[in-house]
Formats: structure tokens, C-alpha cells, sequence
């Protein structure tokens, strides 16, 4: 009989520091530190272009951002100021009648009713680069990748002697498949700088998501955005952030590189953008 206790003992001791451990531990957070969030661009799309203001939030906030609303939003490209419409909480506008010129300095200042991490006006900078044009795309589809194929989305273009950033986004009959940030592909020209692009692959769509199925006869425009090497790096680091780091233990993440001056998070950026459209077999 003692021995059985000797034997029990041990197991019984184990499981008492093991409960013993469950104690609850509560870090605190601070929810002071609130900075304004700038999502928006200026391109050769004709027409209106758009910016978003938002703020940022604490940790166990669980809504939408708060919408940043009454500020006086302008862009200027040197010669002329454009002043944008806040259509609705949050969203501000230019008129319909924006043009953009390539080479120009794209400047976006902002003016708050009330400081935002301590400051009321904010700016950012970005040159709208020469445009390379794309020449054609196609598509492809393999049956045997994925649960019920794949398209693999292909495109011409040629490549400048400098070194490039590209960005590619792809609309299904009006739709943006590539609408998340994760969607997006980005790209430097480390491997055919200066060379032409000869069916280079831009995407997969797989046929069993119903944001990227393709049906005989759809209607696909595939846009191809020369962007600065800075507004490639916030997409690469932000990317990042939301891949999450692994293995699992590794360093903490970077922070998304952003232009906002003031402390503020986001990228304001200016491109050109070209287009094909071609029809789906």
C-alpha cells in the first residue's frame, strides 16, 4: 500500500502545479495612440479618383474603422488644385473630369477639423511615371491543378532599360477579381529588365472560387500599373503582415512602409495604367 502512494504521490503533485498555472493574465493595451489612415491614388484612368480617410483603432476593437469626415482634401500637380467632394462619410472625390499627366509631381495635402495623433494636415508625394504599354494577354486553362482547374493568365509587353515596378489587377465583366490585397501582384523587372515579355504569368484563377471562376464568353481586361519602387514595398510589407510571420517564433514584423507625413498610415500613389481586354474561350 505505501508503495502505491509513492507511486500516486508524484502524479498528484504534477497535476496540482499544472492547475496551478492557470492563473489569468491581463496586458495592457494602449488604446490612446489613434493615427489617421490614407488609402487612395491618382492614375490615367480618366475620370474621378478617389481617396479614403479613416482612423485607426485599439486591439479589441471589432467594427469598421471610424470614418475621418469634414476634412479639407486637395491634390495638385504643380500647376493646378484639385479639390475633392467628401460624397460620402470618409470618401472623398475629385470631379469626373480629372485628367493626370505623365512625369508630374502628384502632391495630397489634407486638413482635419480636429488633430489626429496630434497633428491637422497631412501630405504626401508621388511622380506619375511614363506609361508602358501592354500588348496583349491570354488565357489558359489547366483541368488537373486544383479541385476544377485553374486559368493561368498570361501577358506581352515590353520592358524598359530602367529598373521597374509593376502592379497587374484583373476584371471579370466589370467585376475586380483582384480586389483584396492579397490578390494583388506586384513586381519588379530583376529578371527581364529590358527585355520583352513574352507570355510572362500574372495570376491563377482557380474555377472553384466564385470570385475567379471564368465562364465561356466573360469579358476579361487586364490592367498592367508602372508604380514607384516605394509603393511597391507598402504592398510587399503589407503583404507581409497579413501572410503573418513564419515559422511561428520568428521576429516581430516590420512596419508597412508608408509616404504620409505626420505619423500617419497609408500610401498615396500615382501611376499610369494600360489595358487589354480579351475574351474568355
Amino acid at each position: 500500500m505505501i508503495n502505491k502512494v509513492k507511486k500516486i504521490l508524484p502524479i498528484l503533485l504534477a497535476v496540482s502545479v499544472l492547475l496551478s498555472c492557470t492563473e489569468r493574465i491581463d496586458l495592457p493595451l494602449d488604446e490612446s495612440s489613434v493615427r489617421l489612415v490614407v488609402e487612395g491614388s491618382v492614375t490615367t484612368n480618366p475620370g474621378v479618383q478617389t481617396i479614403y480617410l479613416t482612423e485607426t483603432t485599439d486591439y479589441y476593437y471589432n467594427q469598421k474603422p471610424p470614418v475621418v469626415t469634414g476634412a479639407d482634401v486637395t491634390i495638385t500637380d504643380g500647376q493646378n488644385l484639385f479639390i475633392l467632394s467628401e460624397t460620402s462619410p470618409g470618401i472623398y472625390q475629385t470631379s469626373s473630369d480629372f485628367t493626370s499627366k505623365e512625369g508630374f509631381t502628384y502632391t495630397l495635402n489634407i486638413k482635419l477639423i480636429k488633430p489626429i495623433g496630434g497633428f491637422s494636415e497631412f501630405n504626401a508625394s508621388s511622380v506619375l511615371k511614363p506609361l508602358i504599354s501592354l500588348d496583349s494577354a491570354a488565357t489558359t486553362f489547366f483541368e488537373d491543378f486544383g479541385e476544377q482547374g485553374l486559368w493561368e493568365v498570361n501577358c506581352w509587353f515590353q520592358d524598359q532599360q530602367t529598373t521597374d515596378f509593376y502592379r497587374f489587377d484583373i476584371y471579370r465583366n466589370s467585376h475586380l477579381v483582384t480586389h483584396k490585397l492579397e490578390k494583388w501582384l506586384v513586381t519588379d523587372d530583376k529578371f527581364f529588365n529590358g527585355d520583352y515579355v513574352n507570355g510572362g504569368t500574372i495570376s491563377y484563377l482557380e474555377q472553384s472560387s466564385d470570385n475567379e471562376k471564368l465562364v465561356r464568353g466573360d469579358m476579361l481586361i487586364v490592367e498592367m500599373s508602372s508604380i514607384s519602387r516605394e509603393f511597391y514595398n507598402y504592398i510587399q510589407d503589407a503583404q507581409a503582415e497579413l501572410r503573418g510571420s513564419n515559422p511561428l517564433f520568428s521576429g516581430p514584423g516590420a512596419n508597412v512602409r508608408g509616404n504620409i507625413s505626420n505619423g500617419a498610415i497609408g500610401f498615396f500613389a500615382a501611376y499610369p495604367v494600360s489595358r487589354v481586354m480579351i475574351i474568355v474561350p
